[in-house]
């Protein structure tokens, strides 16, 4: 197959091809209305059309035959457990799950929160969820009670489902006693918490309005999937906003299930009864796409992974899994190939396991480098392909097509534009730019389907930070550029957004954090250039006239800050007092310019004197405390 002429049939004739796509799927009644307008104006995929996400994921597969295969292993290194569970074993722990949370009241358009780790658990109350209609919203585990609360009081759940504790490395984390702070913040109180005792040592506090996850299960009966009209909000995620406030991503049913499986098949080149294997986490979107809905919508075994690339023993944990379960494709972070590059640079591990199963290797979350790109295929001689999208669009925007036809590889590009999608790269004004020039990256409406339908309760701010910008287009937020042969290349966030480890965090939140510090007079938070992560927060101060505290003691406590109000996410490590923070005429603080001193790349030699002695003094802070460019 072509995929010149496949990427021009998907923008030059949209709506048959997806219907063509649309009609791969079993619906309970298909649709006629392919592309149609909401009352915001917004455009919409298969409106009349009904069918069940989990219906999809599970209960097809065993009527046609394959309930037997295995849909998920739990693989946990942390606990040294693996399990496995077939499509008629998942069937029945969702199909208990779902008729528990009737019991307790929910219904078609209510919502609940999921705060788990990665446990099987955690994909059951999401499918469960998906089986009745109650739209989840599945948080982070490693997100403070602050930033939990704030996704309870937007979007209101009757019920929360967690688990008393999470495992980081070596360490035990318990959650319940996080839930329950982060309901005594929120001004919402769902009716229930239901809590999956893992027996793990963690303290589990009760409350009355506790529940036990087993005790709700033992006590349930199976329910059947309800047919959902396709614009049915199938889930709300949380992502980093400018303004500091999480903007909740809404995700539909019909166009969602249509491109995740076409994803499956054209993106990935995943057959049926392969295992495919995203070693991410639920609260995050490729968890929700490509551990739990994408491969089981295709039929593909899914592993959830509940462990780190190194230290869970170490370095060779991802090989002797992708060996041992036979992957066939994976999906990771460069983040994690990097740490394995540093602890294992001439990869003796890889030699160690028969990984002949693993057909290709993707790569999202952030940027590639090309280091890590080179280091992995040669070690191991299978595609490796970087691609991107976001939390937004649900699946790739750009990507090498392994099932249309393998594109030759172009270290630092994520690839082609995917068929659907129309992108294009502007200037400040919406003109289009020439081959090499860096600009905005937008895509032409309609999006293809799966994309996000609205932001939850807040249709302002959507189409404010998505669609006014540039009319008649999705501005993406990143910019980039193509070269000669449509290769388009992601520079990077150019709004208060930054990229740590592949999870998007909002420096303007940060900031807010680090000013509530009794001694800070005013900060400037910055993402700079990190080997490991790709990104890592870097905190400017300036103190307080008259304030006495010791650089140390000052970093200590708003890094602590930080921690408790978003979470140890956030990665914030290096917090360094300045004298002052260079600012434009209008008083806005150059961030660009102090991000790219700490990186130390090229930037605008500034006009006044002042402002240059302003820079010298940035540079030998950063020099002092070897921060980034100046380690």
């Amino acid at each position: 197959m072509n995929y010149k002429d496949f990427y021009q049939n998907s923008i030059n004739n949209s709506e048959l091809f997806w219907q063509e796509q649309a009609n791969k799927l079993d619906w309970y009644s298909k649709p006629e209305n392919i592309l149609s307008v909401n009352g915001n104006g917004y455009n919409q995929w298969f409106q009349d059309g009904t069918l069940n996400l989990c219906y999809l994921a599970l209960d097809k597969h065993i009527q046609d035959g394959f309930g037997d295969q295995n849909a998920i292993i739990y693989d946990s290194p942390v606990t040294q457990t693996i399990k496995k569970y077939t499509f008629n074993e998942a069937k029945e722990k969702v199909a208990k799950l779902a008729g528990g949370l009737l019991a307790l009241g929910l219904k078609t358009g209510d919502t609940a929160v999921i705060y788990m780790p990665m446990i099987p658990e955690a994909v059951f109350a999401m499918l469960a969820c998906a089986r009745i209609g109650v739209t989840h919203s599945v948080v982070f585990g490693g997100f403070a009670p602050h930033e939990l609360a704030i996704r309870i009081d937007d979007c209101k759940p009757k019920v929360i489902l967690t688990a008393s504790s999470g495992i980081e490395i070596d360490r035990l984390i318990a959650y319940k006693p996080l839930v329950d702070e982060a309901l005594e913040l929120s001004s919402h109180k769902p009716k229930k918490v239901v809590v999956l005792n893992r027996k793990l040592g963690a303290r589990v506090p009760f409350k009355k309005y506790d529940i036990d996850y087993d005790a709700l299960i033992y006590g349930s009966d199976e329910t059947n999937c309800i047919p959902l009209q396709s614009i049915h909000p199938s889930y709300i995620l949380y992502t980093s906003g400018t303004t500091g406030k999480p903007k909740g991503i809404v995700r539909d049913t019909g166009g969602y299930a249509t491109a995740l499986r076409f994803s499956m098949q054209y993106i990935y080149n995943a057959n049926p009864g392969e295992v495919f294997w995203a070693a991410s986490d639920v609260g995050w979107v490729v968890g929700h796409s490509y551990i739990v809905y994408g491969p089981l919508i295709n039929r593909n075994t899914t592993i959830v992974f509940e462990g780190k690339p190194i230290k869970t023993p170490d370095a060779s944990t991802f090989w002797r899994i992708i060996s041992e379960h036979k992957v066939a494709t994976m999906f990771t972070a460069p983040t994690a190939i990097r740490a394995i590059k540093k602890e294992d640079p001439n990869g003796e591990f890889i030699k160690k396991y028969d990984l002949s199963s693993l057909k290709t290797q993707f790569l999202a979350g952030e940027r590639c480098d090309v280091a890590t790109l080179e280091w992995y295929q040669k070690h191991i001689t299978i595609p490796t392909i970087d691609h991107w999208w976001q939390t937004e669009s649900g699946w790739p925007m750009i990507a090498n097509m392994m099932g249309i036809e393998f594109l030759p590889i172009k270290p630092g590009s994520a690839g082609k534009a995917v068929a659907g999608y129309d992108i294009r790269i502007f200037n400040e004004v919406g003109e289009e730019l020439n081959t090499g020039e860096e600009g905005y990256v937008v895509i032409k409406l309609p999006l293809p389907p799966g994309t996000l339908m609205d932001l939850w309760k807040d249709n302002e701010r959507f189409k404010a930070g998505y669609l006014n910008k540039f009319p008649g287009f999705y501005f993406s937020g990143d910019g980039g550029y193509k070269d000669k042969d449509g290769y388009v290349y992601i520079t990077g966030r150019v709004d208060d957004v930054i990229n740590v480890a592949g999870h998007r965090l909002s420096t303007a939140e940060m900031e807010e954090i680090v000013a509530s510090h009794k001694a800070v007079a005013e900060c400037a938070v910055i993402g700079i250039n990190d080997e490991l992560k790709g990104q890592i927060p870097l905190a400017l101060v300036v103190t307080k006239t008259g304030e006495e505290i010791e650089n140390f003691q000052l970093e200590f406590e708003i890094v602590q800050l930080v921690r408790e109000q978003i979470g140890a996410v956030a990665s914030l490590r290096n917090v360094v007092t300045v004298p002052r923070l260079p600012k434009t005429r209008s008083g806005k603080i150059l961030r660009k310019l102090m991000r790219n001193i700490a990186d130390g790349t090229a930037f605008q030699i500034p006009s006044t004197i002042d402002d240059i002695v302003i820079i010298e003094e940035i540079k030998e802070v950063l020099k002092n405390n070897k921060i980034g460019f100046f380690k």
